[in-house]
């Protein structure tokens, strides 16, 4: 059966063997960290620089971009949805101001016909009609 990468011992190998299987444990952890289309320019880099933590400081960089910008959108979201929450608190307001005052009327006129079925019973027992 074939060993995992992480089982494999380097204190029995010579010592080109050793640093055979620890550049393969990099290129591994690259091909597992990096994605398709950086490994490209990370070969190239690694030629002229070593391109040691390259990718990881990449992925880092492309994380903090990722992250910025979700927290953009959802201030950008959280803001669309406070202003559309106090648009309806005015609206409520400019509703229940018109109601009120509706009832306001209301009640006026409710009034003036208290008072005047009032003057009308008074003219009826005055006039002496009974029923």
């Amino acid at each position: 059966m074939e060993r995992s990468s992480l089982e494999i011992s380097v204190s029995h190998a010579p010592e080109e063997g050793k640093l055979y299987v620890v550049d393969s444990l990099n290129n591994l952890n690259k091909l597992t960290v990096c994605p398709e289309d950086s490994r490209h320019a990370l070969d190239e880099e690694d030629e002229n620089t070593g391109g040691i933590g390259e990718c990881t400081a990449w992925s880092n960089i492309r994380n903090q971009c990722l992250f910025v910008v979700t927290l953009i959108l959802t201030l950008i979201v959280s803001l669309a949805l406070v202003s559309f929450v106090i648009f309806l608190i005015v609206q409520t307001r400019n509703k229940m101001d018109q109601l009120s005052s509706r009832l306001i009327s209301e009640r006026k006129s409710i009034e003036e016909l208290k008072k005047m079925n009032d003057m009308i019973l008074q003219h009826l027992n005055q006039s002496g009609i009974k029923e």
